[in-house]
């Protein structure tokens, strides 16, 4: 069984690369982030041609996920256990975000995140994340089940160590390395579950993201910040982890890569 994640950064604007990495790839399961579409203009009918069904969670603002399977789609879930909302400069009111989906696969838990940004520390969207990912152990604990297999992938926006960025010294007091998301992560990873670390490709360091300005990507400044977190029964059976960093090149790429792990079932 092939689960993988990725952030397309605008999935309306990355059709024709989506359909032609879901060709090549052939995930069963994929976890989207960051649609940046409503879940009714999602290109539903260009990836049910493939063969997958689609659960799909968007407003239309600059969040939105999805899960699409091949090998079966239940119980679906969109968002979160007492989920925090945020109020945007422009709103009135708080609103909840379309930041998490999740759906049975195959027998497999899968949920779909993408987490705050955060913005910068001490700002409003940095105490709406840090609320968020409660929310999301909250969730995740509510549904983690000895007889069936979980995980949870997406774009975290947290690099869990100081070697998941291309120079610790450069985030000095910047958010997605600080000790308190980090130990958000840390009381996530305490339900049981386990980071499932992926290969580089080309480079050793096994980076998912890089900004598209300065040349990053060529330069491998990047960041590990996009996640698989399973239970120790599909840790255990991982036969590969990657990042698809080829993903990353071309024209009109996401600034994500997608990253994949192979689980043998």
């Amino acid at each position: 069984m092939r689960i993988a994640t990725w952030n397309v950064n605008s999935v309306l604007a990355r059709v024709p690369r989506l359909v032609e990495w879901l060709g090549i790839a052939e995930p069963d399961v994929l976890c989207l982030q960051e649609l940046k579409t409503t879940t009714e203009l999602f290109p539903h009918a260009e990836v049910e041609a493939l063969g997958y069904e689609v659960a799909a969670y968007g407003t239309g603002r600059w969040n939105g996920v999805a899960v699409l399977s091949r090998v079966g789609l239940e119980d679906v879930r969109r968002g979160l256990l007492n989920e925090p909302g945020f109020q945007p400069d422009d709103a009135m009111l708080e609103a909840q975000e379309p930041r998490a989906v999740g759906a049975t696969c195959g027998g497999v838990r899968v949920w779909s995140v993408y987490v705050p940004n955060g913005r910068e520390v001490g700002h409003a969207h940095y105490e709406y994340k840090l609320a968020w990912l409660d929310a999301l152990r909250d969730t995740v604990a509510e549904e983690l089940r000895p007889d069936r297999p979980f995980t949870v992938l997406g774009d975290f926006n947290i690099a869990p160590t100081d070697e998941d960025v291309w120079d610790i010294k450069d985030f000095d007091g910047m958010t997605h390395v600080t000790e308190p998301e980090r130990a958000k992560l840390a009381a996530l990873r305490e339900l049981g579950l386990r980071d499932v670390p992926p290969r580089g490709m080309k480079y050793p360091t096994n980076y998912t993201y890089w900004d598209y300005r300065g040349g990053n990507f060529h330069k491998n400044l990047g960041m590990r910040i996009d996640l698989m977190y399973a239970t120790a029964e599909l840790a255990d059976n991982v036969t590969d982890a990657y990042v698809d960093r080829d993903a990353r090149k071309g024209k009109l790429p996401s600034d994500h890569a997608p990253v994949v792990m192979d689980i043998n079932r």
